[in-house]
């Protein structure tokens, strides 16, 4: 029954190109989110290391704030994350959708 375990792999490429294991991540404690440590967590669900639930309690996020996360990267990469130019990159993908 393969398909009952949970398979995880040891390590994933992080957001810089570098191997991101668990004990890489930023601690459960974090605090102040900068570029970096979002999109490691980003890289970590999408490459598997740890799932969307297990994020939202470690680091006590919503839903809705981690998927914001998840959507800037894959629209704009680790630029896309900076709360300076959340709204440029916003309008610039409201305009590639409008064109």
């Amino acid at each position: 029954m393969i398909e009952n375990q949970d398979i995880r792999p040891a390590q994933v490429i992080g957001p810089l190109g570098e191997p991101l294991t668990l004990a890489d991540l930023p601690s459960p404690g974090t605090k102040r989110w900068v570029v970096r440590r979002k999109a490691e967590v980003v890289a970590a669900v999408n490459g598997g290391l740890l799932s969307i639930d297990e994020v939202l309690e470690r680091y006590s996020l919503s839903l809705e704030e981690f998927a914001s996360w998840q959507r800037a990267v894959d629209r704009s990469g680790m630029q896309g994350l900076r709360v300076t130019r959340i709204q440029h990159y916003r309008d610039l993908y409201e305009r590639q959708l409008k064109y």
